[in-house]
């Protein structure tokens, strides 16, 4: 069941909501339509972006409607050539003009009207919040593979949260805004924190539920995005874990 919450601080932050969108046709709609309603019961500053990656379905033309219905609040982006999971997020923050930016994935297994549970938890002394999956739903293979991946990223990134997999976030802008992100793959995800840690953010975690995948096959788990993935976190973690130790102790 769903969990229903409204926060009693309307206007108080202004907020951009992202999702990052390849091959969504059947689940992107229904996710800006979710915002748009979940972000009236919060501010009346907000705007939702979507980042379409050059999809080969028609997740372009659903956009498109979406325009006309909400022509003041919804701004589709389309990328010319397919950018890559990391190309997406990076056009998302840097389309987003708001106090805080919010981006989850645009398949649908995250529920986007738990936004609330994290704008609750932005405190003035948090500026940094990041979703711990309650149970992941995907196949067992999937599971075992992604808790393996986020341990071992804690480990050799000595990273301050638990779930780095979990793209359900809240972050502030004036973080954001300071990050130089390179990357093009998943390992964005490793990026993001590590430099927001590195420029100090403060961090809180919370749990959200994830649900299964009804359409559609994760881009994650294709061999060469895999490939591409392990070759960015190798090249990222020399430049952040060694190359600026180095530099820092001289």
């Amino acid at each position: 069941m769903t969990r229903s919450f409204t926060v009693d601080i309307l206007g108080s932050m202004s907020i951009s909501v992202f999702f990052p969108c390849y091959n969504d046709e059947y689940t992107i709609g229904g996710l800006v339509e979710d915002a748009i309603k979940t972000l009236r019961d919060l501010t009346d500053d907000f705007e939702v972006i979507v980042i379409e990656d050059k999809s080969s379905d028609n997740s372009k033309q659903v956009l498109l409607e979406l325009k006309k219905k909400y022509p003041k609040i919804f701004i589709p982006i389309f990328h010319e050539k397919n950018k890559g999971y990391g190309g997406a997020l990076r056009s998302g923050f840097a389309a987003a003009k708001k106090d805080l930016v919010f981006y989850t994935d645009g398949d649908g297994q995250y529920d986007v009207k738990e936004l609330p549970i994290l704008y609750s938890l932005m405190t003035k002394d948090v500026n940094f919040i990041n979703g711990i999956k309650m149970e992941r739903q995907d196949f067992v293979y999937r599971v075992i593979i992604g808790n393996f991946y986020a341990l071992i990223m804690r480990w050799a990134f000595l990273l301050p949260i638990y779930d780095v997999d979990c793209d359900f976030r809240l972050i502030r802008r004036s973080i954001v805004s300071k990050l130089d992100l390179n990357s093009s793959s998943g390992s964005i995800c490793v990026e993001l924190i590590k430099k927001s840690q590195r420029m100090g953010a403060k961090f809180r975690q919370v749990s959200v539920h994830h649900y299964p995948r009804k359409f559609g096959s994760s881009q994650f788990f294709n061999p060469s995005r895999l490939l591409q993935t392990f070759k960015e976190l190798s090249l990222l973690w020399w430049s952040l874990m060694v190359i600026e130790k180095v530099h820092a102790e001289k």
